[in-house]
């Protein structure tokens, strides 16, 4: 036996396979029981099959260490993590809330501020964002859905409570390695898939192009769709070439694009310039259009923010976006679901503490020792203080910080957040602290969120930094339907049962 669950130490923590030692949560009964019956030599050989997969599938990602790029391939554990269908309706609704109650915000902002109007959100707190943009004032997209796709950051609490995190709504990234995880775990595993109701995950680049389709300015079977990557050496290009390949579409840098005199953006072939009707772009808006944001940036196209603006070109997500991916504008979004959909949250926020209120940074400046302080516009895990885990030195230094610029900062409790077991390189399994990223499409008619998400491990003992950048790996996400498997059991056993009946008739 390799793996001994009686020795998996997951009292301290909500464990999401686990309810105690040796004792598995009913949704990952079937998994718990399949991995303890498998021998050393067995175990040795999943871990080297899975291995393999990913570095045969090129599974990659970029790490700027030092001034240099390093490729380096996917951290992967075998051990997936599994959530009940039934608590998995109950998250999936929640986001599909949140969603729509962030895009009324993102159309107001940019319309008629009626939240700021009616004193829901403050006024100062919308001047002071780095991330909306004046270009954008005055104008809606289709269907009034600004964030297409939305990637919203999950933990689950000690009582069980899953909590969001953030919201990620500028160029969320992940996607694809949820799709890869599960690929492997197909390879290493192939008989788990016959054996359980695991729902699957692998519609989502249908689902992204269909959506990208409904966006088309122009009433096209075929819209031209097109992904604008930043290049090779973006972090993220692994999964910009893998989606443009998995939807059949181009892949394009911003030399491959121009804006005619008919504000009409093409794309530059072989053959001659083809009008593009859909960008889904992956770089950031102050890159995009040298004719209105960033005037020396090489990355984006001239002219798309007017062809945008004219409504001859979608883009996905719409610029201007970003206003809500913020993390202080995160901790309004319980009042404006409230506001906008006359709805109480399903999922709730993190308590948040806003350091631009005189009440709030006073607490967090007497409490830099319990608290986590992150900067409202930073992502990766990137620019953040894990207070009891920070030097007395690296406290003093954001203080410094938010005494300078409070509206920047916000600080949260530091959560004891859930853990699943990793597999060890000696076969042993330990906890390790873990988050989940759901991908959400709107569409404007519908909404789509994926069943599961990636979900991100710390691989480091006692770490809570899931980031692939700072060390963290993945984990393949089950969504497991217990009613089917119980059928399915059901069934099994009638069926066994009859069968020696007509054996003993004989």
């Amino acid at each position: 036996m390799a793996i001994d669950w009686q020795q998996y130490r997951c009292e301290d923590f909500f464990d999401e396979l686990f309810e105690e030692p040796g004792k598995a949560r009913p949704a990952a009964q079937r998994l718990a029981d399949y991995l303890d019956d498998l021998t050393d030599s067995e175990l040795v050989e999943r871990r080297l099959a899975a291995e393999l997969a990913t570095k045969v599938m090129g599974i990659s990602f970029t790490v700027y260490s030092e001034g240099k790029n390093v490729d380096r391939t996917w951290p992967f554990d075998l051990i997936p993590r599994v959530i009940a269908l039934r608590e998995w309706q109950k998250t999936e609704a929640g986001l599909v809330q949140r969603a729509a109650a962030l895009n009324h915000f993102i159309e107001d902002i940019y319309n008629d501020q009626k939240i700021i109007k009616d004193k829901i959100f403050p006024a100062e707190l919308l001047a002071e964002s780095v991330n909306f943009r004046k270009q954008c004032v005055g104008m809606s997209p289709p269907h009034k859905v600004w964030a297409h796709i939305c990637g919203s950051d999950l933990v689950r609490g000690k009582d069980g409570t899953v909590y969001v995190l953030e919201d990620n709504l500028r160029v969320p990234s992940g996607v694809s390695y949820m799709i890869e995880n599960r690929m492997v775990m197909k390879r290493a595993f192939p008989e788990l898939f016959e054996n359980n109701t695991i729902l699957p995950v692998d519609d989502y680049p249908s689902q992204l192009y269909d959506m990208l389709a409904a966006m088309s300015p122009r009433p096209l079977d075929q819209p031209n769709i097109v992904l604008l990557t930043p290049g090779i050496y973006n972090s993220a290009y692994f999964e910009h070439a893998w989606l443009a390949q998995r939807m059949g579409i181009e892949l394009v840098e911003g030399p491959d694009l121009f804006v005619a005199d008919d504000d009409c953006c093409y794309m530059r072939t072989i053959y001659g310039p083809e009008r593009v009707d859909v960008i889904y772009r992956r770089i950031d808006d102050l890159f995009l259009d040298p004719e209105v944001f960033l005037e020396d940036s090489v990355l984006g196209t001239k002219g798309l923010m007017r062809a945008w603006l004219k409504g001859n070109l979608a883009l996905a997500n719409a610029p201007g976006a970003g206003a809500a991916d913020d993390k202080v504008v995160y901790s309004y979004v319980p009042k404006m679901i409230k506001y906008y959909l006359d709805q109480d949250p399903i999922l709730p926020n993190v308590p948040s503490y806003l350091c631009m209120n005189d009440k709030d940074r006073g607490y967090v400046l007497d409490n830099l020792d319990k608290l986590v302080v992150k900067p409202a516009n930073e992502s990766g895990g990137y620019g953040m203080l894990i207070g009891p885990r920070a030097t007395k030195k690296e406290r003093e230094s954001f203080r410094k910080l938010i005494q300078a610029n409070p509206r920047n900062y916000m600080a949260q409790p530091t959560l004891d957040i859930s853990t699943a077991p990793i597999l060890m390189p000696d076969d042993t399994v330990e906890p390790r602290h873990l988050d989940l990223r759901p991908f959400i499409l709107s569409s404007g008619e519908s909404t789509y969120v994926t069943t599961g998400g990636l979900t991100r491990v710390a691989m480091v003992r006692g770490s809570l930094v899931v980031n692939s950048s700072q060390g963290g790996g993945a984990k393949d996400t089950w969504v497991v339907d217990e009613e089917a498997d119980a059928e399915s059991d059901s069934a099994a056993t009638q069926s066994q049962s009859q069968s020696q009946g007509s054996e003993g008739a004989q």
